[in-house]
């Protein structure tokens, strides 16, 4: 496995103090054919958690490349039935509970059956 980054590890922390629901699986590819990973997923509900660094410096999710291949991936996460959401170094420094409350919402929507995905 990867190497946590630092906001991977923020998440994570985050994730335990403010939620007791299930622990996400890390690096999760979700794929059959691609090497595509998610930061974070939750498999048995298909909900996935990205974690985008270098949104204030020009990263590689913020250049032509990296922003196609990122659309790619959430394309085939979508049309494979995931719920993929996108969070920054801002969200975990600002809101952190505002993000593991919609995180559980997509949980327990998934959880409730209301939204008529095949798992």
């Amino acid at each position: 496995m990867a190497t946590k980054s630092h906001l991977e590890q923020t998440f994570d922390k985050m994730w335990e103090l403010l939620s007791k629901d299930a622990e996400p699986v890390h690096e999760l590819r979700f794929h059959p054919k691609r090497r595509w990973r998610f930061d974070r997923a939750f498999p048995d509900e298909k909900v996935a958690v990205e974690i985008e660094g270098g949104v204030y410096m020009n990263g590689r999710h913020n250049r032509g490349k990296g922003m196609i291949d990122d659309m790619d991936k959430y394309n085939e996460a979508l049309l494979n039935g995931w719920i993929v959401l996108r969070y920054s170094s801002n969200h975990l420094d600002n809101d952190p509970a505002k993000m593991v409350e919609q995180i559980k919402q997509a949980l327990e929507f998934r959880r409730s059956g209301k939204d008529g995905a095949k798992r």
